[in-house]
């Protein structure tokens, strides 16, 4: 399979990264940025083009979602697989004649972290058993978790990954703008943040909850909505505690 990458920002450096370590070659990686397309040519030894696409077999599109069916029409050729790499969006977004897939990887990417691929699920879709089944075992060579999954399956997939890491990490964006008015370096809630994270996959999140709101502790409430001047970190101190509350029917 002549594989081609097309982007250049976290999600195509990971992939172009994770496929030279396995030793699966890719016969290009296309995209605008010039810069950041040398970058991952140099460091896995992929030819790279911001103009010409090269012939291949799967095409696998790493970009933001807005760019998707934009970048899908540069792809002419009929007879070969094309996939994108969004949670949020179906398939049929594809612009082309080619045969259309999804190739979703659950993770959240930087380029300046490792990762283990073989933890990272993978949620495959393709229009034909033929391609799906090309394209599991493309996923299962770098990881141990791949599934079948509809784009209606895959998009609640994203949506609670929205909730999981992306809402999460802006509550430790906002706590870090709490710490750093108090002169209070990040540091100290870290073992706090990773002790949180790794009670999950012993407990159900709901019965791993522990605060002033589960325990309805109104003077704890009370006294930290009076600390707070910053109006969003209000909003949301209101928000969290009436969900908790909420949940925990209190």
């Amino acid at each position: 399979m002549k594989i081609v990458i097309l982007g250049s920002g976290n999600v195509a450096y990971h992939l172009a990264k994770v496929f030279h370590d396995k030793k699966i070659p890719v016969v290009q990686i296309f995209g605008r940025n010039e810069h950041d397309l040398q970058e991952i040519s140099e460091k896995f030894q992929i030819p790279y083009s911001t103009s010409a696409l090269a012939d291949g077999d799967f095409y696998l599109i790493a970009v933001k979602d807005d760019a998707i069916a934009d970048i899908s029409t540069k792809i002419t050729k009929n007879d070969c697989v094309v996939a994108h790499t969004s949670g949020s969006l179906p398939k049929e977004v594809l612009e082309g004649n080619f045969r259309k897939a999804s190739f979703y990887p659950l993770q959240t990417f930087s380029k300046s972290r490792d990762l283990d691929f073989a933890d990272i699920p993978f949620f495959v879709e393709a229009e034909n058993d033929r391609d799906y089944e090309s394209l599991r075992q493309l996923a299962s060579s770098i990881s141990e978790n791949v599934f079948e999954s509809s784009y209606e399956k895959r998009k609640y997939i994203h949506l609670t990954a929205v909730f999981a890491c992306n809402f999460v990490n802006h509550l430790f964006a906002r706590a870090k703008e709490i710490s750093d008015a108090q002169d209070i370096p990040f540091k100290y809630f870290l073992p706090l943040i990773r002790e949180t994270t790794h009670k999950i996959e012993l407990l159900e999140p709901k019965l791993a909850q522990t605060g002033p709101a589960v325990r309805n502790d109104e003077n704890v409430l009370e006294t930290h909505e009076a600390l707070i001047t910053n109006e969003e970190h209000l909003k949301i101190y209101h928000l969290m505690n009436e969900s908790i509350k909420k949940m925990y029917e209190l």
